[in-house]
């Protein structure tokens, strides 16, 4: 076996996304009632039964069976500027588009069983997005092609979870998430792919919650999701060189079986007070374990030389390799809001919330990732006595990023990146 190093051009490369408008690549939009409000209380609150997505203790609040159905549609605008490299020789401008325009689905259901039980199943998202950079490599002699392409993603969770009902106070809830990622990225050097993915995959976690109601107007609950490592297969391509025992530096293929993705785990707090017949408030406070996102491993590759009289001779099996490393940060976000009910049939919704990013010691060109202000209202309209449509608006704006990232082409690239994004957000309720 030649010796074989293991050095991969460090791309950006992971089956979650990075340009989710919240930190790291974590979605907040399983629900219009939570636009509108900043996700405060929504854990608790349990106007509809999009809570089981925050909290499945909250199924116990329900004494008749519901149904929430959704679609949240959000516009990421990711501006990239002054990218330049050789000590500001090269400027490769920037974009204003590298963003994308996501729709994102969700539905939930909720069955009580009797006075302690109830069953729920919905599917929603956690995690996902779509960046595409390719243009600032256009025109370029020579351009950091390892760290500029597209990077498309989509997550699903499909959770089925159970409450139950201790006392007129105290309610506890499980529920199991199983994880659906699929992901296409790619980074090429003009025709030259030094990065091809096509891959999907699976993983299973759950969430715990708890509930206690103080009283009908004051309650608060707890809830921890455990997110998975998900894994996934499908072609995964990589080209790069290495130093090979008597062969000198060649350009190797490498294809590998599948990544290791790590999802963060999210705690949160939640608290709900109805202070006046017409006028409640309630807030938020989130903590999201992205610490554990340390890098992507690529598992069970086979290594061939590509190009020259060596072309397609196998050098390694069973190679395992960090391709990227990251090193987040955990984050935390506070949001608070307010319901106020105009008559019987229409409510009004407002929220802010403070989203702390992940990003620590090492930046990203393709994670502009920072800290961000969500602006948000909504409006509820019981429309009968047993259906409800609700509308919500998020304005997300991210503080201007200045970046240095080490290209394996052309050395260190500096770089300004900020994120923003506006969610909009529709769903139809029914009790039944």
């Amino acid at each position: 076996m030649h010796n074989f190093n293991k050095t991969l051009i460090a791309v950006a490369v992971t089956c979650g996304s990075f340009q989710a408008a919240a930190a790291g690549f974590q979605l907040n939009s399983q629900s219009a009632t939570g636009i509108g409000r900043a996700f405060a209380g929504d854990a608790v609150i349990a106007d509809n039964a999009s809570v089981m997505a925050r909290n499945p203790s909250a199924m116990a609040m329900f004494d008749s069976s519901a149904l929430s159905v959704g679609m949240t549609v959000g516009d990421i605008q990711i501006d990239v500027k002054d990218v330049n490299f050789a000590g500001g020789a090269v400027d490769l401008g920037g974009i204003d588009d590298a963003g994308s325009v996501k729709v994102i689905p969700n539905i939930y259901y909720i069955q009580p069983l009797n006075d302690k039980w109830a069953f729920g199943v919905a599917a929603f998202s956690n995690f996902g997005t779509g960046t595409e950079t390719n243009s600032l490599a256009e025109g370029a002699a020579v351009a950091p092609y390892d760290l500029i392409g597209k990077t498309e993603v989509t997550t699903v969770d499909f959770n089925v979870s159970l409450s139950y009902r201790i006392n007129q106070q105290w309610s506890v809830g499980i529920g199991l998430d199983t994880v659906y990622g699929k992901g296409k990225l790619t980074r090429y050097a003009g025709a030259t792919p030094l990065l091809d993915v096509d891959a999907d995959g699976v993983g299973f976690g759950g969430i715990v919650g708890v509930t206690f109601e103080m009283d009908d107007n004051n309650r608060f609950a707890l809830s921890y999701r455990k997110s998975p490592k998900v894994t996934v297969k499908g072609d995964i391509s990589v080209l790069t060189s290495q130093e090979i025992t008597g062969l000198s530096t060649q350009q190797v293929g490498i294809d590998f079986d599948k990544l290791d993705v790590p999802l963060a785990d999210i705690a949160q707090f939640a608290g709900f007070h109805q202070l006046t017949p017409t006028f409640a408030v309630h807030y938020t406070a989130q903590f999201t374990r992205w610490g554990s996102f340390d890098q992507i491993t690529a598992k069970d590759g086979t290594a061939t030389i590509a190009t020259g009289d060596f072309a397609g001779m196998q050098i390694a099996t069973g190679v395992e390799s960090a391709l990227k490393e990251y090193q987040w940060q955990d984050s935390w976000l506070g949001s608070i809001g307010m319901t106020y009910s105009v008559n019987p049939d229409l409510k009004l919704r407002a929220g802010y919330m403070y989203d702390r990013g992940v990003v620590d010691q090492l930046s990203s060109l393709s994670i502009p990732d920072s800290n961000r202000h969500w602006y948000t209202v909504g409006l509820g309209y019981q429309w009968s006595k047993n259906a409800s449509i609700d509308l919500g608006v998020a304005l997300v704006k991210g503080t201007e990023v200045e970046l240095v990232e080490q290209s394996r082409l052309v050395g260190p690239v500096n770089a300004k990146t900020k994120s923003s994004a506006t969610y909009y957000s529709v769903q139809y309720s029914y009790r039944f």
